[in-house]
């Protein structure tokens, strides 16, 4: 396997300060698009076609995409293309020869000074399967058809070149177990070749317009206090996933974990199906089955860092080489202090190899349709975030502190999975705000079809926390919401996984605190704090839904108000599932309030299918009066007005319309199927006039929409309409008025 000579470690140069800010305070009306001539010279510059702000760092993207396209072009010429190389999980780790049948296996370890193969196969022997080495470090095998059992336990054992001897479990390996029942039990690499792999039945469903992402954790995923399977999340968690109108479910803590509390994100094996929730096979069968049921899959993917766990992962493999010969760099270069991790050395050749090859192995055996990257701040400077505020300035991403080696890769997998996989998505979690993060490579930019609006579940929480309602303010509102960039898409929410771990609280819980274990019944009479914490609830997910992104994401359970933070089973807690799991319960109960917030849910997800405002280009902000406490803007089709003032309801309120005609209520918040008053009436034909209306969004005037309406606007609650005749919902499913009329009956019941 020939390779060029080590790939040279990278630095910046510091350019001079931006002059703008990309970002934007207020929505606009259109996305603005570039036409780059496929065949002009590209050099990384292209972006800032789409912003301006980036002309003070030219050099910077230049020297960034060279970078990129001399590491492209020494994998093509010594691997034959991309492709080739990211499917090296086909010579590394074990991999049986489809004729013959004859075991091959490969290890990267160019430190050690002798390798053996050992395992249940030869009784652990070191001495009886000797490897052989290349040129290069690699480590290598064959065995005859049989020798290794499926199933069986291996390990490869290393003689380091102080004479010490270390056994770990191999890089590559796709499944690893531990012992059940033993205490301080390690874990052991499981040779895996079924005779009968699982075979896929249902194709994968297209990329949505707006991805609506379901964030689930299997393992946390039962009623019961215990780990979930793959199997019974697929027959019990996914058709309530599809029921509820989310078209994708990200999958968090897949790739193998010994420690479980880490949420999965200290991984030890990248190549391993965490295996307390059963086998590859098994994860095949729920993504099949979601598949089966419309629903796109996307995995939690931590390329930022591995474990430093040495016993059981891939960080075993070093043991104080230098940085070319290792996975990680060498002093703090390699180590993440405020994680406990180790990071990835991502010039390294090898290290290139293994982490294309991993992304493209999930694909290609799981049939995956995407990833949401962990930790990408982490990968995109040299001080990984820590201890840094971002304000916005371009000098602090484009500068010395920069780890393009980090970035570099970052491209190359997105433009290997793109140009392989057209129908992939690929999301970032960074907190940083990197320009070009979600623009095309052949841009200039890091290639994401979407980064996680960060900022926004911060808002939430510090208004919760610190600001009495008669003091939300509007302006403010629209501005958290709306800053972000209009040319790179972004996946909004209230809360993810990271606002329900132990120490924080859910978004229902901060509204109702302990008053969701005593006052959600129907049964009786809703107090004051449980009134306003369902209002509250639901009118925060839908401004967030329809004015923070490109698309919205929520944790498993917080669509219907999940009460309870998460706690992995740990010695602190006497090892206790009380609180990682999901409590189903609560909203398949009749009797309590819960269902209100899982119908609102549905039906707000129900009118992106009727329609599509999710990832609406058409963005404006008409009205946001901090006095009123009124927001009024148009996505898409549509028109929100919300009244987020405790006790003031407007009678007649005059609001700005895009256009003349007759407007109808699609989706109310005050719905009495929602846990609401019912104080507006559907069906109810609102005609505009020709004269326009003074709007202000915050201290700026804006321009007067084309006409005006009067409507009811109650206290706490939101009202979305549509303009009658001017358009056809476009999806066959059910819509938000049956959905609402089908509640109708069990509604009147609750109230």
């Amino acid at each position: 396997m020939p390779r060029p000579p080590a790939l040279a470690t990278t630095t910046t140069t510091r350019e001079g300060r931006a002059t703008r800010d990309a970002t934007r305070t207020n929505a606009v009306d259109s996305a603005k698009s570039v036409d780059v001539d496929a065949t002009t010279t590209r050099d990384g510059a292209e972006a800032i076609a789409r912003d301006e702000g980036l002309r003070g760092h030219e050099e910077h993207l230049k020297y960034r995409y060279a970078t990129y396209r001399a590491r492209r072009e020494a994998i093509e010429s010594a691997e034959g293309s991309l492709d080739a190389f990211s499917k090296s999980y086909e010579k590394y780790g074990f991999n049986a020869d489809e004729k013959s049948g004859e075991i091959t296996y490969r290890e990267w370890a160019p430190a050690a000074a002798h390798c053996a193969l050992i395992g249940d196969f030869n009784g652990w022997n070191g001495e009886a399967t000797a490897m052989t080495r290349d040129e290069y470090g690699t480590w290598e095998v064959k065995l005859p058809k049989g020798a290794i059992e499926h199933g069986s336990r291996v390990k490869v054992r290393i003689f380091t070149g102080d004479g010490a001897q270390i056994d770990r479990v191999p890089a590559w390996v796709r499944r690893a177990t531990v012992e059940e029942g033993v205490m301080g039990a390690g874990y052991d690499g499981v040779y895996w070749a079924p005779e009968e792999k699982y075979e896929f039945k249902h194709a994968a469903p297209k990329k949505p317009q707006a991805s609506r992402i379901y964030e689930a954790h299997v393992g946390m995923s039962s009623n019961d206090p215990k780990v979930n399977s793959y199997r019974e999340f697929a027959d019990d968690v996914l058709p309530r996933i599809a029921a509820g109108g989310y078209n994708t479910v990200q999958l968090m803590a897949v790739m193998e974990h010994a420690y479980y509390g880490s949420f999965g994100y200290h991984v030890t094996s990248p190549f391993a199906v965490s295996s307390r929730s059963g086998t590859p096979e098994d994860l095949k069968y729920l993504v099949d089955k979601a598949h089966g049921l419309g629903v796109r899959v996307l995995l939690d993917i931590v390329h930022s860092h591995a474990s430093s766990n040495v016993n059981d992962g891939i960080a075993g493999f070093d043991f104080g080489q230098r940085a070319e010969d290792s996975y990680f760099g060498q002093g703090e270069a390699g180590y993440h202090w405020l994680w406990d991790s180790r990071l990835y050395k991502y010039d390294n050749w090898e290290v290139l190899r293994y982490l294309l090859s991993n992304l493209r192995y999930w694909v290609d055996e799981y049939k995956l349709d995407g990833f949401r990257f962990d930790g990408v701040t982490s990968m995109l400077y040299h001080h990984h975030g820590l201890q840094m505020e971002f304000s916005g300035d371009y000098e602090q991403y484009f500068s010395t502190a920069t780890n393009v080696d980090g970035v570099v890769y970052l491209m190359l997998a997105n433009e290997m999975l793109h140009s392989l996989y057209p129908e992939i998505e690929v999301i970032a979690e960074d907190v940083s705000g990197m320009p070009t993060l979600c623009l095309p490579v052949n841009e200039g930019g890091v290639g994401f079809d979407a980064r996680l609006a960060m900022s926004i579940p911060d808002f939430w929480v510090k208004y919760l926390k610190e600001r009495p309602d008669e003091q939300w303010s509007m302006f403010e509102m629209v501005s958290t919401l709306c800053n972000r960039r209009y040319t790179e898409k972004a996946i909004a929410y209230v809360e993810s996984h990271d606002q329900s771990i132990v120490g924080d609280k859910t978004t229902a819980f901060w509204l109702m605190d302990a008053e969701m274990y005593s006052g959600m019944s129907t049964l009786n009479e809703p107090s004051i704090v449980i009134q306003r914490g369902i209002a509250l609830h639901k009118m925060m997910r839908l401004v967030t839904a329809s004015l923070g992104g490109e698309g919205y994401l929520t944790f498993m359970g917080n669509e219907f108000g999940h009460p309870e933070w998460v706690d992995f089973p740990r010695e602190g807690n006497n090892w206790s599932h009380d609180y990682c799991r999901r409590r189903w319960d609560l909203a398949d109960a009749d009797h309590l309030r819960y269902q209100h917030l899982l119908k609102f849910d549905k039906a707000m997800l129900a009118l992106d299918n009727d329609y599509p405002y999710m990832g609406a280009a058409h963005q404006h902000v008409s009205t946001a009066d901090d006095g009123r406490q009124i927001l009024v803007f148009e996505r898409g089709d549509l028109l929100f007005v919300f009244n987020f003032h405790p006790t003031n309801t407007y009678e007649g309120l005059e609001i700005g319309v895009p256009e003349q005609g007759k407007y109808r209520l699609a989706l109310d918040t005050d719905a009495g199927e929602f846990g609401g008053a019912s104080r507006c009436g559907f069906g109810v034909d609102h005609f505009t006039s020709p004269e326009p209306v003074e709007s202000w969004v915050g201290p700026y005037e804006q321009t007067p929409r084309a006409a005006k309406m009067f409507v009811l606007s109650p206290s706490r609650s939101a009202q979305v309409y549509y303009r009658v005749h001017e358009h056809t919902p476009v999806s066959s499913e059910p819509s938000t008025e049956d959905i609402v009329r089908e509640n109708d009956a069990s509604a009147s019941n609750a109230r």
